[in-house]
């Protein structure tokens, strides 16, 4: 959208929210970067340019404008709607992979030479892979120097920064502040250090939101021990690079409220990405709404509450697992056998706040378990072992960086996995908006009651003016039955 400049000027100067995220604008007078909806008086349309990423903003030379704090802008929806390199890579730079592995870690899960990765980045995003994930920490120390009393070294490091020095200069000229100012005015605002060792911050989304499919679907379908919803809050523990996490999460009007106690705070930038992800913050609700109302029979669903978003997984390798767990079962049948294999096999954690004990097994620890101790039907039993053993050993992978039609590919030749399970996990674990489940009961209650055809290939075939937002066309079509994901809990 950055090349259009007839378009962009017209969102700065409306100041329209709904394309946070898309572009940014670079201000040529001052030298500052914002978000299309700044709420300082729009520069005249010669002084401005467009950038598709704050960090081609950056490496432009240009510093984040201290009133709209462009830096915490929604992410672009389009990484999560589409499958294509430069879209998985962002995905797994947004999960830290440059920090961890480096370029050449994020070309090698993705299947290319590091120099095609930066290449392909560059052409599109106006910055490579270093420079992406240099933005990304610069955001992380932001967010560590505001909420939390980290000494400066330790958040350079948790950061992600090679040194102090590095980190000084990265954070001078991308906020045109030093970090102890930076903490300084957070401290004379409303943000601020909370709890010793919690990171409170906001996640931002684009309007609107609705919450009740969202967390009430979480909500219903918490494993216990592993998921709660406390006190208005969804709760849950987190399996993350450098230990493990706890989250809370909360709807408020504008963002989600979210605490996170971390045992290292390097895993603050993919504890962040994998909540957003969870949430789907990063859609964007208007584009999907306009093309799901345009059909008769769904448009009183979406005008009923309008903005539902997909709920999605922390860990794709878990809700793989809960997928198999969950085959021709009700949902707290499926909550049972996920309990008695937390129980069991996850990995124990302590929770100050009580309630939560235990992080879901990992596929290493299912693929060694002994089959007959599951209480499951002896192809259940298979079917969960041989994806664990699958997910352990590393030939079949669901992630961030994952290609979707491959995995649905490696999935379908597994035993016990027909097309609900491939698409659910499609859906949910890898994010393809465009996921259908046509034999799902609840789906097929609401084709009767809305008048859709009957069977799973009519309904797929009618369902063909929805893509590629049929994931989203099934969140409202759950919404015809009076099932508890659709009810935030009391």
């Amino acid at each position: 959208m950055h090349t259009d400049t007839e378009r962009c000027v017209r969102a700065v100067r409306s100041k329209d929210a709904r394309f946070d995220g898309w572009f940014f604008t670079a201000v040529l007078t001052t030298g500052v970067y914002c978000r299309p909806s700044c709420p300082v008086v729009p520069p005249k349309a010669g002084n401005m340019t467009f950038y598709p990423s704050a960090a081609a903003c950056q490496l432009a030379g240009f510093r984040a404008c201290k009133r709209c704090r462009p830096d915490t802008s929604p992410g672009s929806p389009r990484w999560n709607a589409r499958a294509d390199s430069v879209a998985r890579a962002m995905r797994l730079i947004q999960d830290g992979i440059v920090d961890r592995e480096g370029v050449t870690g994020l070309a090698t899960r993705l299947g290319y030479s590091a120099r095609q990765i930066e290449r392909q980045l560059l052409a599109e995003l106006g910055a490579g892979p270093l420079a992406l994930a240099r933005s990304q920490r610069a955001q992380t120390a932001r967010v560590l120097i505001e909420t939390t009393v980290l000494p400066m070294a330790d958040i350079a490091f948790a950061a992600g920064f090679s040194s102090v020095r590095t980190f000084n200069e990265t954070v001078r000229a991308v906020f045109a502040l030093a970090p102890g100012e930076l903490r300084a005015r957070a401290a004379r605002g409303t943000e601020g250090p909370d709890t010793p060792g919690v990171i409170t911050l906001r996640l931002p989304y684009r309007a609107p939101l609705n919450p009740t499919n969202l967390f009430g679907h979480l909500a219903a379908t918490a494993v216990p021990g592993v998921e709660e919803w406390r006190e208005g809050a969804y709760r849950r523990t987190l399996a993350l690079p450098h230990g493990h996490g706890i989250v809370a999460l909360s709807p408020r009007p504008g963002h989600i409220a979210c605490r996170l106690s971390l045992t290292d705070p390097r895993d603050l930038t993919q504890a962040i990405s994998r909540c957003r992800r969870l949430l789907d913050l990063d859609a964007d609700p208007v584009a999907v709404d306009e093309q799901l109302r345009a059909d008769p029979l769904l448009a009183p669903l979406v005008d009923a509450g309008p903005g539902r978003r997909v709920p999605r997984t922390v860990d794709a390798a878990e809700f793989a697992v809960r997928a198999v767990l969950g085959q021709q079962v009700s949902t707290a049948a499926a909550r049972t056998h996920a309990a008695r294999l937390v129980t069991a096999h996850g990995v124990p954690v302590e929770d100050p706040e009580g309630g939560l004990t235990h992080l879901f097994p990992t596929p290493e620890a299912l693929a060694g378990l002994d089959p007959e101790t599951l209480a499951l039907p002896r192809a259940r039993r298979t079917t969960l072992t041989t994806l664990a053993g699958a997910l352990a050993d590393g030939s079949l992978e669901l992630g961030e960086g994952t290609d979707w039609d491959e995995a649905r590919s490696r999935l379908h030749a597994l035993p016990g996995f027909g097309p609900w399970t491939v698409e659910a996990i499609a859906m949910r674990s890898l994010g393809d908006p465009d996921a259908f489940l046509p034999t799902d009961l609840g789906i097929r209650r609401a084709a009767r009651t809305l008048g859709l055809p009957a069977t799973p290939a009519a309904l797929t075939a009618r369902a063909a003016h929805w893509r590629p937002w049929r994931a989203y066309a099934v969140q409202y079509l759950w919404t015809v039955d009076d099932h508890p994901i659709n009810h935030l809990p009391a």
